[in-house]
């Protein structure tokens, strides 16, 4: 080979990578540290905390349990299907998010989990989550079960939630109609199945997406 072919082939193969370091700029995904996500309203925990066995009951009738919450990326939300703003709002965000990373990637967007778990199981009964959930997503999950079982599954997430009365127009409680009190944190749960970590609401499709992808690239 000629010293000039050979130049011409240096500077081809130099074009070649400074091009490929350009795509990959742009094209890879963000990766953010925990301080960035924090600031984004993300909290992850120091050591992500095992979560002790539960059994609940999936909208499909299949038993949601802690092996339900493994091999995947699981985004909790706890609330109702009367709840009038703050969970629809939430699963609306959630849907948004999943359908931004199935846009980006559907191979990797199969591991986001979108899941409610009723804080309401005197009147989210399977049939009624089933559509509930599927209003925002074919694929988010509903689980509801028995009261006692939801609570002890709550406390250990961190989430809190309470029974309160409407008050008719006299200041008088009602026993029929009552609405329930919940925090509003999207938890995080990593596909071992161990709490890591919440969103504060309100949430953004936007912190969702690039939680996911942080967590998932380092995880």
């Amino acid at each position: 080979m000629t010293p000039l072919r050979i130049t011409i082939a240096l500077c081809l193969g130099f074009i070649t990578v400074v091009v490929g370091l350009f795509v990959y700029s742009v094209v890879r995904t963000p990766v953010l540290s925990v301080e960035q996500l924090r600031d984004m309203g993300v909290f992850i925990l120091p050591r992500p905390r095992e979560i002790a066995p539960f059994r609940l009951t999936a909208h499909s009738g299949s038993a949601f349990d802690l092996d339900s919450l493994k091999d995947r990326w699981s985004f909790l939300f706890f609330g109702f299907t009367n709840c009038p703003d703050v969970c629809p709002t939430s699963l609306a965000v959630m849907a948004q998010a999943q359908r931004q990373l199935t846009a980006i990637d559907p191979v990797t967007a199969a591991a986001f989990q979108g899941v409610l778990v009723s804080v309401d199981p005197e009147r989210d009964d399977a049939q009624r989550l089933a559509a509930y959930v599927g209003a925002f997503s074919e694929s988010f999950l509903g689980a509801g079960g028995e009261l006692r079982e939801v609570a002890t599954f709550a406390e250990q997430l961190n989430v809190a939630f309470a029974k309160v009365p409407v008050f008719n127009a006299a200041g008088g409680a009602d026993g029929s109609r009552y609405q329930v009190e919940h925090t509003a944190n999207i938890v995080i749960v990593n596909p071992a199945g161990h709490y890591h970590g919440f969103i504060k609401y309100p949430q953004q499709a936007d912190t969702i997406v690039a939680t996911f992808q942080s967590l998932s690239a380092n995880f």
